[in-house]
């Protein structure tokens, strides 16, 4: 299925009189009459050109499916953005307010003119309520206005767009990899090694200014070939916990069925829980390729293992213009968790250096690129994480490794965590 949002236009009116019946606008009071609805019909044509607003005809696999849309507002004062959506009964379930809600919320990111996107459905509207939780908004509150002949009491939801601002913050932890040698007092250079073994999953790297260096190198091995085919890895992680010999007790349990291979001596090393974390990091153009920062749980405790995705950069996506950075949470195997993860297309040269960055609350998820808001996350993770920074290389669908492109290099400026803010916003 996919869901395509286009401008709104001439022939939409009888989009528009399907969203207008009793069982759609049951929310709103009532149906709205055929004067008022021929006048909102060239409302959200006259939008576009007066360039306060931009309303959109949802689209299913080029069929028509509801709309949706934002226009400015002031929220407490504040410049904001308003969206609002609704979909046709056939299409409802589907997840296509959800698609389309994404689609908006990169259409305001983009614009970058206004930090807050607010939401106003109805108290008993329980899907779109649901649909504001879900997409990162934040519940404040309730009020009710004069509304279609009645009154309309709402949900006010808002969605914090601003950028990361560390003004007056200081790391607590700042590695520039600038001493020429790896401090193992905060990295160990192994990628869960338990699973495999400290011979196969060893790094291949170089430090020293102008920063860190991860390679796959021709010689690089598979580091689990049994467990995970050709696939190899350049790694570095903040942490080692895992289970006796046999044991199915480890970190990062990427499959079911896995026992250690291979004791490891716990390593507690640099481990963040809430605040910021941020690093500095170019990715690689190949199709093979992949370079990520992803904490993940320490696992004290089976269920905390949950992934924080930083950056995780697919060298087959990026193109001469940009490409797609993937962000948010996934579960792995923590019960609490719902994955809830993106691409974001970003504009520029992926290969040259980016701040890619979380903001971290008992509350939720704030996600960054060049401090720029590009997603939020209603979830969050109260346990503590360890860094996990890597290189991998994934086997081609077809033929053999390309020597001639290897060695992969990741570079890596800095990598730095903040504890928590002292107040919140």
């Amino acid at each position: 299925m996919s869901v395509t949002i286009a401008p709104w236009g001439p022939d939409d009116l009888p989009l528009l009189e399907r969203l207008n019946t009793p069982e759609m606008t049951r929310y709103l009071g009532r149906p709205e009459n055929s004067d008022e609805l021929l006048a909102r019909h060239e409302r959200y044509l006259l939008s576009w050109e007066a360039g306060h607003a931009r309303m959109f005809r949802i689209e299913v696999d080029g069929e028509p499916a509801g709309g949706i849309g934002w226009w400015t507002v002031e929220h407490d004062g504040m410049p904001a953005y308003e969206t609002g959506w609704s979909v046709v009964p056939e299409f409802q379930g589907r997840g296509v307010a959800g698609a389309a809600l994404r689609l908006v919320i990169g259409g305001v990111r983009e614009a970058g003119d206004r930090h807050l996107l607010v939401a106003y459905p109805g108290v008993e509207n329980a899907a779109s309520n649901a649909l504001c939780r879900r997409a990162g908004f934040e519940h404040r509150g309730s009020a009710s206005r004069p509304w279609r002949d009645g009154e309309l009491t709402f949900n006010v939801w808002v969605l914090d767009m601003s950028p990361l601002d560390l003004t007056g913050r200081t790391p607590d932890i700042e590695e520039r990899f600038d001493e020429g040698v790896l401090d193992e007092t905060l990295w160990w250079p192994f990628y869960t090694p338990h699973w495999s073994s400290r011979e196969r999953a060893a790094a291949r790297y170089t430090v020293g200014a102008p920063g860190l260096e991860l390679r796959i190198e021709a010689e690089t091995p598979p580091w689990a070939p049994d467990l995970d085919g050709e696939l190899r890895v350049s790694h570095l992680q903040t942490g080692q916990s895992s289970g006796p010999l046999g044991s199915g007790i480890g970190q990062h349990r990427f499959r079911p069925g896995l026992v250690v291979r291979e004791a490891q001596p716990e390593r507690r090393l640099w481990l963040a829980r809430f605040g910021v974390v941020e690093a500095r990091l170019a990715a690689i153009h190949h199709p093979d390729a992949m370079v990520a920062l992803w904490p993940i749980g320490f696992e004290d405790a089976p269920d905390d293992c949950g992934e924080i995705c930083i950056a995780e950069i697919f060298g087959a996506e990026i193109d001469d213009t940009g490409g797609w950075v993937g962000v948010g949470v996934k579960p792995q195997n923590d019960p609490r968790l719902s994955e809830d993860f993106e691409k974001i297309r970003v504009d520029g040269d992926l290969t040259q250096f980016h701040e890619y960055a979380v903001e971290w609350t008992p509350e939720r998820l704030r996600f960054f690129i060049d401090h720029r808001w590009v997603k939020t996350v209603a979830q969050t993770i109260d346990y503590p994480v360890q860094l996990m920074l890597d290189v991998y290389e994934f086997p081609p669908a077809e033929g053999e490794r390309d020597a001639a492109a290897l060695p992969h290099r990741f570079r890596v400026a800095w990598v730095r965590t903040y504890p928590p803010a002292t107040s919140g916003r």
